[in-house]
């Protein structure tokens, strides 16, 4: 049985400000980028994580923080479309915790409003999590999103829609699945 490491990009301003990140590229706060170094370090330094390859969304935050871990651990990068974050839609840019933002998160099969359903988001997720668990030699570390954790969180535990719909991870915080 193999692992699979997970972890969320560095702070970004929109992540301050509490607004909706979606498929909108920000960059990293300053913050942000020393969060991703300081993984990056403490990967290199655990001896129990052994990570073969880095796997990270092509968007800026993404592969900017995979890029500070990558500089500290020596492991390689490379970007995948599928585990770039949803796109919210009328709700980029908007408030996270909006009553409407949040109602709208349990509606699975909605595009909202010019942007892409949880159903696509879980598809395209899940066939690249199908296709990386074959590779049963190599640990995979995903640079990705909040989003992105919340769907392969769903892939390895059962979850009612209220759990799924407010699973989180931090910024630059480090998940470790078993392959079953």
């Amino acid at each position: 049985m193999g692992y699979l490491y997970l972890t969320r990009h560095g702070q970004t301003v929109w992540n301050v400000e509490g607004k909706v990140c979606g498929t909108t590229d920000i960059e990293l706060t300053e913050k942000g980028r020393e969060e991703a170094v300081s993984l990056g370090k403490r990967i290199s330094q655990d001896k129990n994580i052994n990570i073969d390859i880095i796997v990270a969304s092509p968007l800026k935050r993404a592969k900017d923080t995979a890029g500070y871990i990558s500089s500290a651990t020596g492991i390689s990068v490379r970007t995948d479309s599928r585990i770039t974050e949803q796109n919210f839609g009328k709700y980029e840019g908007g408030g996270r915790r909006s009553d409407e933002f949040i109602e709208a998160k349990h509606h699975f099969a909605d595009n909202y409003e010019g942007g892409e359903s949880m159903l696509r988001v879980a598809q395209r997720v899940y066939n690249f999590l199908d296709e990386i668990k074959e590779d049963k030699d190599k640990t995979y570390l995903i640079v990705a999103h909040n989003g992105i954790a919340r769907i392969v969180h769903s892939y390895f535990y059962d979850e009612t829609n209220e759990e799924f719909s407010s699973y989180s991870i931090k910024n630059c915080e480090l998940v470790c699945y078993k392959w079953n």
